[in-house]
């Protein structure tokens, strides 16, 4: 069984910071993932604040975080799908559904990120996946010069509801609320002349048989009903963390996010978490990397300290 210094569990920008930053203070790292380096990132189509960079397209900025931490002979990366993470004192054991691989460390860092949170309304099992999706930057394509709705009006909404409106023929969004993202980005987004917005409205159900054919919805204000025809569907509306192989550690909130102090501790000794899946206030590519920075440094101090 292989033994490790720190395993981070995710490759997110605040898995893979962490990884550059616990290699350089000389730590043995694994960093695991079930999926392709990045995170939600690699499903965003531009990044227009991160510190530095300007607009960068996700994906090509996770493949550039991913390539620096290819830098380190230090760092192991492998796919795996983590299932338990137990905690034996001065060892902590990572348990994969893989063959039942499992891996053992001093310290382990929780940062697995958040997926995106659905409706559970009449007719999303239906078509999810099947003219419901979740990602612009993926489906986006396929709905060219088509009737598209997106649904949501927080940063994410909005953002791609930019890039969408450059393809499709019309796009409606609708929110339970107002747009909510950067004043600016709203303003480029309402200035767009294919661009209809319901605010303040509660989505009821999707529309079709066979085919998807539209989103029903009624007003939260006055209750008017409308639906509303269209090709295909995006729904931003919040994220879940993806933390539920941690439960068994005692570190989740009511939430399902990790509990952590300003150092990025969790209650329990050795164990630290970083980036989306903890609490905080604020979700973006460059808090994820500070706490990942942080998470290690504190990491690192936790190894040194047991020596």
């Amino acid at each position: 069984m292989a033994q490790y210094d720190v395993i981070i569990i995710g490759a997110g920008p605040a898995g893979m910071t962490a990884a550059i930053y616990a290699a350089r203070a000389d730590m043995q790292v694994l960093m695991l993932d079930k999926l392709a380096p990045g995170g939600q990132i690699i499903n965003t189509n531009e990044i227009q604040n991160y510190t530095g960079v300007g607009t960068v397209n996700g994906a090509e900025l996770a493949y550039q975080m991913f390539e620096h931490t290819q830098q380190f002979d230090a760092i192991t990366f492998d796919y795996a799908t983590v299932k338990e993470v137990k905690d034996n004192g001065a060892e902590k054991v990572v348990l994969c559904e893989e063959d039942g691989k499992e891996f053992t460390a001093r310290s382990v860092i929780l940062a697995t990120g958040t997926r995106p949170r659905c409706l559970e309304i009449p007719g999303e099992d239906k078509f999810r996946g099947n003219g419901i999706s979740w990602c612009a930057i993926c489906d986006g394509a396929q709905y060219r010069d088509k009737d598209v709705v997106v649904i949501g009006g927080g940063n994410s909404a909005v953002e791609e509801s930019i890039f969408l409106a450059g393809i499709v023929k019309s796009l409606t969004i609708v929110t339970m609320f107002d747009l909510t993202a950067d004043p600016i980005a709203c303003d480029k987004l309402r200035a767009m002349e294919n661009v209809t917005v319901y605010p303040y409205q509660d989505i009821l159900e999707f529309v079709g048989d066979t085919k998807l054919e539209g989103v029903h919805f009624k007003s939260t204000k006055t209750g008017e009903e409308n639906t509303v025809k269209c090709d295909g569907v995006f729904e931003y509306i919040g994220l879940t963390p993806t933390t539920e192989c941690f439960k068994s550690l005692g570190v989740l909130n009511q939430f399902g996010y990790v509990e952590v102090n300003d150092r990025m501790a969790t209650k329990v000794p050795g164990v630290f978490g970083a980036g989306d899946c903890v609490t905080k206030n604020l979700r973006q590519v460059i808090t994820a990397c500070a706490d990942g920075a942080i998470a290690a440094q504190e990491s690192s101090h936790y190894v040194k300290n047991q020596a």
